[in-house]
């Protein structure tokens, strides 16, 4: 279905400890975590707080391992901070993943993002966005679309749940005012499924501008469970919402047919932030890494 010299399955550390609450997999090492992605049989990871900051280290810790890094997270502010002061943070980001041989650049916007509030409700509590916000959003990633170009590298913006751009709608019009020479898309199916929208849809829509991949699936009666109970994003990953391809209530195999038809090429992440404690990290990233050669054959 893939060729394996251009498509490549991978895996995020937030399996092993959650950036975002730090005491899920508080007991987990850096090292722990890139030896297991390794053993499961990944090629790659993303970066993760616990990573070494300097590149040249963090690559000596990779290579023995066989691993290369994928990307990393970006949270822009461009609809709440000066756009330099935006600008600044990226430069040194996109720096650094070019140095460690990245070709993608993960880009989320946090300005009024309720992603990491852990008492606000993920549907109730979104905040949209107003026209001039959008004008904000759009020309500031145009910009950093621009500076990732210069490196040779891609801006891939991530669709997210509590952020400003989580929805069908939202996608299209991220999409329509953006230039797609500068600003590629992400495709989450676990976010779009989550959200309730229509995730063969969105990836048909933008199969040829979509540079990246995170595979996150859901289950659904947890996900029930969170609009019931109105909970919050950071709630709901405690609750076991998401879990790792193949484990969850996602067909995967149609996304891989759309994705190998229109000749994709770059990572398949796996990015499904659960407890450690629950989901013990080794078992479900070697869970997720036999269905991914099952379903797409590499």
């Amino acid at each position: 279905m893939f060729n394996a010299e251009k498509v490549f399955p991978g895996i995020a550390p937030i399996a092993w400890t959650n950036d975002d609450m730090p005491d899920l997999g508080k007991e987990n090492t850096f090292e722990q975590c890139i030896s297991e992605a390794a053993l499961a049989g990944f090629r790659g990871t993303e970066v993760g707080n616990k990573y070494p900051h300097d590149a040249s280290v963090l690559k000596g810790y990779l290579e023995i391992r066989g691993l290369r890094i994928a990307s990393a997270w970006f949270s822009a502010f461009l609809t709440t901070q000066p756009y330099g002061e935006t600008e600044r943070a990226f430069l040194k980001h996109r720096d650094f993943l070019h140095e460690l041989g990245a070709k993608v650049i993960v880009v989320s916007e946090q300005g009024h993002s309720i992603q990491g509030k852990m008492n606000i409700p993920i549907f109730e509590g979104k905040y949209i966005m107003n026209d001039d916000e959008w004008n904000m959003l759009t020309t500031g990633l145009n910009k950093l679309g621009d500076l990732a170009n210069e490196k040779g590298m891609k801006l891939v913006y991530h669709h997210h749940m509590g952020t400003v751009v989580q929805t069908s709608e939202e996608i299209d019009r991220l999409m329509e005012e953006t230039d797609p020479n500068k600003v590629c898309l992400l495709f989450d199916s676990g976010h779009l499924v989550f959200s309730g929208e229509d995730e063969i849809a969105i990836l048909k829509k933008y199969v040829d501008r979509i540079k990246h991949v995170h595979l996150k699936d859901v289950r659904p009666e947890k996900v029930e469970q969170v609009r019931r109970e109105k909970l919050s994003f950071l709630q709901a990953v405690r609750l076991g919402a998401f879990t790792v391809p193949g484990d969850g209530a996602i067909d995967f195999k149609p996304i891989f047919q759309i994705l190998s038809e229109h000749d994709y090429e770059g990572w398949l992440l796996v990015e499904a932030e659960q407890d450690p404690a629950k989901a013990n990290p080794f078992v479900y990233a070697k869970k997720a890494r036999d269905y991914i050669r099952r379903a797409a054959g590499i």
